[in-house]
């Protein structure tokens, strides 16, 4: 089984205002229509309510991986693997969670990202169950990944300014 977790914990302050709660519902729409069977959101700077169950992470403070570590923590009994998106990656292509996920099936690895331009790693980004005791504070971006091929995908985009 194969859960997803949507980072939405930061405090937003270089787009000065909770830009979770703008592009959150087109990254879940994007989920919805994905092969995951369980979703959690992470909060914390600010209270979200999203239709979806959203754990809170007092740590959030601490980086992007005190937030993913509870959001894997959230998920259901028997998640063998985590797809990791952005709240505020809001062109998120159900086609890339796809890819990233059929690449797992198929052994690719245990920590996978995918790619845009062919070099650079981007999100979804899924973590093998085996690798989540792996994760540091600064998040997924600093463990080593396998890139999936995603070119002819539109990237989801990382809003950070309005």
């Amino acid at each position: 089984m194969v859960g997803a977790v949507v980072l939405a914990a930061g405090a937003a302050s270089r787009f000065g205002s909770p830009k979770q709660r703008l592009f959150l519902p087109r990254v879940l729409a994007a989920l919805d229509t994905s092969v995951v069977e369980d979703l959690v959101v992470v909060a914390g700077a600010h209270q979200l309510e999203a239709g979806v169950r959203v754990a809170y992470c007092a740590d959030w403070e601490r980086g992007p991986g005190a937030s993913l570590r509870c959001g894997v923590g959230a998920l259901v009994e028997g998640v063998e693997a985590a797809v990791v998106v952005l709240a505020d990656g809001p062109e998120l292509d159900t086609r890339a969670v796809e890819r990233v996920i059929e690449a797992w099936r198929g052994g690719a690895g245990v920590r996978l990202a995918a790619t845009y331009d062919g070099a650079n790693r981007s999100h979804p980004v899924l973590l093998d169950h085996s690798a989540w005791s792996e994760i540091p504070d600064a998040g997924a971006r600093a463990l080593p990944v396998t890139l999936v091929p995603c070119t002819d995908l539109r990237p989801p985009g990382d809003v950070d300014t309005r």
